[in-house]
Order: structure tokens, then C-alpha cells, then sequence
């Protein structure tokens, strides 16, 4: 299972970085076939016992093989489930966000998130650009701060417990000269009220002299995973924006919802009426 480079455009470049080449091979063959010993992985790849053992065991510190040391021999490790878990569970998502955030976007003619939770700190999944000018602290492929911003807020807010006490026990940074919540009693209560309202407003939280009214996004067991936001100028936000912003991002999240989910309800909208009240 030697590298084939037969492929390549005759005068192309070649920017394989043979290391990493050799790893991914020895990652492959052990896919294939696991419990492999460094003499046969050797043999197959045709590459020096000394290359292999170093490979091995470098993949072995990182978590990505696994080495049996009653037979001596290796199989892939659990961090091969953790990178294949997280790319069927965002690349499904964003399979079934994509078609909804355009359509947002064209209704709303505003800047849509799609927001995650990476560890401690949010991440922009996907953005759609809005039709006005405006520079906006998300950006795709982007972390950010789980206590400012629509999206992030959204987010915490459905964590697990341990994950919010984790957050407010950190310094919160201050994003905005006078909106950012960096009091952790005050942050607490924030959460408290996103959680019974259903949905988010942030006004100059993360950027100054901007909005983002956020949804949550449920997985098929009922679980939030993401959110979805329009943002904009806050300069826009009239009274009749924001309660077509509110129905069109709690639309868009349940709909993504129901795609993730087949043997559920997709989360119902969020009565105007309520969401008028506990923002007014």
C-alpha cells in the first residue's frame, strides 16, 4: 500500500508532506485490518520497522491507535470516533442547514449564524452574508465567547449543567463597552430567561451597534446542538422586525429540527405574544 503519485498532473507540484503521508497510510491499513503488529504494517507498506514503531507511537500518545500490549499489536483509537463522530454530526447538520439559512437569509435580507459548541467556546459553523453592509464578529470557522452573542447564548444556555458552571467559573471577557453580561449572578439569570423564552435577543453584547435574535436547534433526542441567528444592525430593529425575526429564526430552527429528527415533533414556535412580553 505504497503512496501513489501516479495520479498527479504531469508537472504538478508536489506539496506532500511525506510524515503525515506515511501516518495516514498506517492509520488506512489499521482501518482495514486491525490488530496489526509493527512487522506486518511494515511488510504491507513497505516502509523500515524503525518508521513504523515511531509513527505508532506517535499516533498512540495522540490517541488515535490503540496498542494491545498482551499481543503487541495495534488498532485504532478513540480518537478516531471522536473526529467521526463530530464530522457526521456537523455535516449533517450543515447538510440540513443550508437550504433553511438561504431561505432566512433571503426573507429576512440580514447576516444568519449557525452556531455550535466547541468545548468551552463557540463556533461558527456556517454564516450567510446579509444583503446591508455590515462587519460582525462571526464568521465561518470562527471561535468566539459562549456568554456574548445570540447564537453563543443560545447555545450555553441548553448546555449541560456542569458545562454553564464551567463557564461562569472562567473570567468573562468584556466584548462591548456596556452590554456584555460579565456578571456570572447576572449571566445566570440571562440563561435562566433564554431557557423559558425559547429564543434570544442580544443588542450589542458581541458587537457594538449590532442585533442577534437566536433559535435553538434540537437533535433527534430532543437535545440542542446548535442555533441559528439573524444579525444585523440594531439600527434596523424595529418593532416589527424583531417580531418577524423572532417567528422567522424559531421557524427556521424547528424546521432544521424536524430534519434531524424522525421520529419526533419538530420544537413548536414560540407564541408572539410571550415573546413580546418577556422582551419588552
Amino acid at each position: 500500500m505504497a503512496p501513489d503519485n501516479a495520479t498527479k498532473p504531469a508537472g504538478a507540484k508536489d506539496y506532500t508532506i511525506a510524515a503525515v503521508d506515511r501516518a495516514l497510510l498506517v492509520l488506512e491499513a489499521l482501518a482495514e485490518r486491525p490488530a496489526q503488529g509493527v512487522t506486518q504494517l511494515s511488510k504491507s507498506l513497505g516502509m523500515t520497522k524503525s518508521i513504523v514503531f515511531r509513527i505508532l507511537q506517535t499516533l498512540e500518545d495522540r490517541g488515535f491507535v490503540f496498542r494491545d500490549p498482551d499481543h503487541a499489536v495495534y488498532s485504532l483509537g478513540y480518537r478516531i470516533g471522536v473526529l467521526g463522530e463530530r464530522v457526521g454530526r456537523d455535516g449533517f447538520l450543515l447538510v440540513a442547514a443550508r437550504p433553511v439559512m438561504d431561505a432566512l437569509r433571503d426573507e429576512t435580507s440580514e447576516t444568519i449564524n449557525l452556531v455550535v459548541r466547541e468545548g468551552l467556546r463557540s463556533l461558527v459553523l456556517a454564516t450567510r452574508a446579509g444583503h446591508h453592509s455590515i462587519r460582525l464578529y462571526a464568521q465561518a470557522g470562527r471561535n468566539g465567547p459562549l456568554h456574548a452573542g445570540g447564537g453563543s447564548l443560545c447555545v450555553l444556555a441548553h448546555a449541560d449543567p456542569e458545562i454553564i458552571e464551567a463557564v461562569l467559573a472562567r473570567p468573562l471577557e468584556t466584548y462591548s463597552a456596556h452590554e456584555t453580561t460579565t456578571d456570572p449572578v447576572k449571566l445566570r439569570k440571562l440563561l435562566t430567561r433564554i431557557r423559558a423564552d425559547g429564543y434570544h435577543i442580544a443588542l450589542n453584547d458581541l458587537d457594538d451597534g449590532a442585533f442577534s435574535v437566536a433559535a435553538p436547534i434540537f437533535d433527534s433526542h430532543g437535545k440542542v446542538i446548535a442555533s441559528i441567528s439573524v444579525a444585523g444592525a440594531v439600527a434596523r430593529l424595529d418593532k416589527d422586525r424583531r417580531d418577524r425575526y423572532i417567528a422567522a429564526a424559531l421557524g427556521a430552527a424547528a424546521e432544521i429540527s424536524s430534519k434531524l429528527s424522525l421520529d419526533r415533533s419538530a420544537p413548536q414556535k414560540l407564541d408572539i405574544v410571550a415573546a413580546e412580553r418577556s422582551i419588552a
